[in-house]
């Protein structure tokens, strides 16, 4: 549960980080989420704090499950946890170069 948490939380600073960098000239790669940016910064972090957290619910709900028969659900969890550190850091030096923090 831990980790779900974490993962949310994760979430929350991409979205102010991914907001943060907009407003100083960078740009939405994600296809599906740039009309969103373009947009509300409200609904932008709704739809992304909401997407995760169904997803991660998804993946606590079938954490004792084998995908593809050997895979444990659960583990993916700390994968998403992995990517989202490493996307967060990423954000973080990119915004250290844009903004020079």
């Amino acid at each position: 549960m831990i980790v779900a948490v974490v993962i949310l939380l994760l979430c929350l600073s991409d979205a102010v980080l991914t907001l943060t960098l907009i407003a100083h000239g960078a740009l939405e790669e994600n296809p599906m989420m740039a009309p969103l940016v373009r947009g509300s910064a409200g609904v932008f972090a709704t739809v992304k704090l909401g997407l995760t957290a169904i997803g991660v619910i998804l993946l606590l709900a079938f954490a004792r499950v084998r995908a593809f028969g050997r895979l444990p659900v659960g583990g993916l969890l700390y994968a998403v946890l992995s990517m989202y550190a490493v996307l967060v850091a990423y954000e973080l030096r990119l915004l250290y170069s844009f903004v020079g923090f």
